[in-house]
């Protein structure tokens, strides 16, 4: 069981890394072809970076979801860490 437990972490972690290679490569070639249209401070991709790191792959992936959905023009946006 244990080695069960151990091998869904893994598979966690890499999913969390793969996400956050995939994020810095939006932030790397995309976004600057975009121009800056975040609302909010940090913007969504960091956030979305330090969700992964802090909280693993699915709570990272529910955090970076519901602050993307946010991220409208009917939203005022602003400084929204995660916490």
């Amino acid at each position: 069981m244990e080695k069960i437990i151990n091998i869904l972490k893994e598979i966690g972690n890499c999913l969390s890394k793969l996400c956050i290679y995939l994020v810095r490569f939006y932030q790397k070639y995309i976004s600057p072809l975009k121009g800056p249209t975040c609302r909010f401070y940090p913007t969504c991709s960091q956030y979305s970076i330090e969700a992964f790191k802090k909280y693993g792959f699915i709570k990272g992936m529910y955090f970076s979801i519901r602050r993307i959905l946010k991220c409208h023009p009917f939203h005022p946006g602003g400084y929204d860490p995660l916490k």
